[in-house]
């Protein structure tokens, strides 16, 4: 075999490995992403008045669960438990504000 043909298929070689390896990393990266972020819910109303915004995440492959997290206004976020009736009032109030 002639040695550029050597040095091409193992260039081609070399970035093969290095496409298919960026590949199982963002897989492994997404596979991460799709399970519950909620483990831990929490009910106590007390976090009401400390909500600065709230993601909604509906049921899908990714997880059986409707999951509500909360980022309150110090940053933290919290998961609220979608069943306790304040949150399912918040939502509802959030769903029917106005977005400028």
């Amino acid at each position: 075999m002639d040695s550029k043909a050597v040095v091409a298929f193992l260039a081609l070689v070399l970035v093969s490995a290095t496409l298919t390896k960026g590949r199982q990393t963002s897989l492994a990266r997404v596979g991460l992403e799709l399970r519950c972020q909620c483990i831990e819910t929490y009910s106590n109303p007390s976090f009401y008045k400390h909500i600065a915004s709230v993601n909604l995440i509906n049921s899908g492959p990714h997880c059986s669960n409707i999951q509500v997290i909360a980022t309150l206004k110090d940053g933290r976020q919290v998961c609220l438990d979608p069943t306790a009736p304040w949150v399912k009032k918040f939502i509802e109030l959030a769903r029917d504000k106005p977005h400028c």
